[in-house]
Formats: C-alpha cells, sequence, structure tokens
C-alpha cells in the first residue's frame, strides 16, 4: 500500500485546462510537490520549466513533469486529459473520444494502487467520473467529477452583477449535468439567509421569472460564448478545481457541487451527476438533499436520464 503525501498532487494532462490548473494551484500554497504527466512528455517538461521559473516569486514548490509511478503517492490526481471541445460541439459529444483514453489511463492508477482522492475534470465530467469509477477500481467516494463547481459560480457571478451585491453572499447551485440539462435549483437559492425572491424585490427586480430564464441560460451558455471568443476555457475551471483541492487538503467539509455517484437521493441511481455534497480529506462524505419544487425535480430526473443513456451508449 502505498503512503500518500498529503503535500503532493498530480496533473494528467497538460492541455490549456491541466496547465491553468498547475499554475493556480502552484500559487495556491496548497502543494509542495506537483507531478505534470502527459503523453506528450516535452510538454509535460515545458509547463513544469515555465512554471518551476516563478519560484523565487512564489511559495516553494517541487514541480517537474513524471509518469504515471510519480503520482502513486499524490494525496490528489487531477484528470484533465482527454479531447478538447471544439465550437458547435457540446459536452456529450467529446465522450466516445474521451472514454476511450479513460480505458487506458485509469487501470495504470489501479495498478499502482493509488490511495489519494481522484479529482475528474475532462469532458463530459458526469460519464468519465462514472468511468474513472468502472476502470479505477477507486472506492465511490474518493472519484469526485469537478461537476457544476464552475456553473454555481458562474450563476453567483451573474446573479451578483444583477443584484448589485457580493457574489459571495449569494447561496445558490446548479445541479444535474455539467452540461445542457443542467440548471438552477432556485427554489434553495438565497442571499446571506434571505430568499432570492424577497432580495430582489427590495433591490428593486420584479420580473422574476424572466431574469431567472435569462441569467440561467446565460449560465448554461458561458462556455459556448467563451469558446467562441478564445476556443477554450481554462481560467475558470483552474479556479474551480483549486476551491475543491482545498476542500480536501484542509478538510475543510464545505459544500460544493461536485460530480459524484448518486445512489438513492431523489430516486436516482448509478449515474454521477452534481449534487451539493460535503466535501472532505476522504472525497465526498455526504450528498445534501436540498430542497427543490416538483418542476426541479423533474428536470433532475431528466438530467440524470440523459447522462445515463451516454454512459449505456458509451462506456
Amino acid at each position: 500500500m502505498n503512503n500518500i503525501n498529503i503535500r503532493k498532487v498530480a496533473v494528467v494532462g497538460c492541455g490549456f485546462v491541466g496547465s491553468a490548473t498547475a499554475f493556480a494551484l502552484m500559487q495556491s500554497g496548497l502543494f509542495s510537490e506537483m507531478v505534470l504527466i502527459d503523453v506528450d512528455k516535452d510538454r509535460a517538461e515545458g509547463e513544469a520549466l515555465d512554471i518551476a521559473h516563478g519560484m523565487p516569486l512564489a511559495k516553494p514548490v517541487q514541480i517537474y513533469a513524471g509518469n504515471y509511478d510519480d503520482a502513486s503517492d499524490a494525496a490528489i490526481i487531477i484528470v484533465t486529459a482527454g479531447a478538447n471541445q471544439k465550437p458547435g460541439e457540446t459536452r456529450l459529444d467529446l465522450v466516445k473520444k474521451n472514454a476511450a483514453i479513460f480505458k487506458s489511463i485509469m487501470p495504470e492508477f489501479a495498478k499502482r494502487e493509488c490511495k489519494g482522492i481522484m479529482l475528474i475534470v475532462a469532458n463530459p465530467v458526469d460519464v468519465l467520473t462514472y468511468a474513472a469509477v468502472k476502470y479505477s477500481s477507486l472506492p465511490v467516494n474518493r472519484v469526485i467529477g469537478s461537476g457544476t463547481v464552475l456553473d454555481t459560480a458562474r450563476l453567483k457571478y451573474l446573479l451578483g452583477e444583477h443584484l448589485g451585491v457580493d457574489s459571495r453572499s449569494i447561496h445558490a447551485f446548479i445541479i444535474g449535468e455539467h452540461g445542457d440539462s443542467e440548471f438552477a435549483a432556485w427554489s434553495s437559492a438565497n442571499v446571506s439567509g434571505v430568499p432570492l425572491h424577497d432580495f430582489c424585490e427590495m433591490r428593486g427586480h420584479f420580473t422574476h421569472e424572466e431574469s431567472r430564464l435569462a441569467i440561467e441560460d446565460g449560465v448554461r451558455n458561458s462556455a459556448y460564448e467563451i469558446i467562441k471568443r478564445k476556443h477554450a476555457t481554462y481560467y475558470g475551471i483552474a479556479m474551480a478545481v483549486k476551491r475543491i483541492c482545498e476542500a480536501i487538503i484542509r478538510d475543510e467539509k464545505s459544500v460544493l457541487p461536485v460530480s459524484s455517484i448518486v445512489n438513492g437521493l431523489y430516486g436516482i441511481n448509478d449515474v454521477a451527476l452534481s449534487m451539493p455534497a460535503i466535501i472532505g480529506k476522504d472525497g465526498v462524505e455526504d450528498l445534501v438533499p436540498i430542497r427543490l419544487s416538483a418542476d426541479e425535480h423533474k428536470k433532475l430526473l431528466q438530467s440524470a436520464e440523459v447522462i445515463k443513456k451516454v454512459i449505456n451508449e458509451a462506456l
């Protein structure tokens, strides 16, 4: 059995998302050792060297390019490896390409009896989180997808802009698939304990349904809008990954809408999707059953079916 080095992280895949994540984690001070792994070893070495040159200006981190052996004692293994989402392509279009990649790399971690947390970031993240559990032999609580952590941040950002209030004071979640069937759980949304509906009226907003639809569409289309303009999204997701890593390494018991295998909650079984979850050193400790309206419950079941259909077709 490998001993876990709580100060070590492995990043698998050194494309835009992987390298931005490595950069965000280097600045976070969470880790003292970071290994970058990529099928293109030169790319991994180049990224490691580029970030390492900033060490005199930051907190010390030993950062280097390595292989699967180097990841065996990492506290967190972050998997960003996969094909990129192209303009006009949905996240679910990626599934067949990326499922094949996971079939080849996950057994490498199983073989080395990795005991850390596996954090899946590659898309479609829900399907690949399910694939990671299937192919890695890791316990379900130790396989986490980045899920709708970024989508939820986008929701809070847009609500903050709309209401003229600090987005950190907003408590609301995007749940379900990290993709087109995701939705905002408006029933449980509040601003510092004040129901969202009441807070909106306090700030002079009365067209609730219209505003909700516009904001929800803004969240759902955010990635497409960014990809249309700069061909990739990576800074936002890198910050979301850093936030999840903080919750794990510091054993924060933070509630974050990560993707994980759901069994029993809301009548959903054997599928990975995003629900608020308590995150600590052992990964997912518990799912948090937030209040949903009948319509939201129906949307969640529909979202689960969308993911399940792709899982059945691709894995």
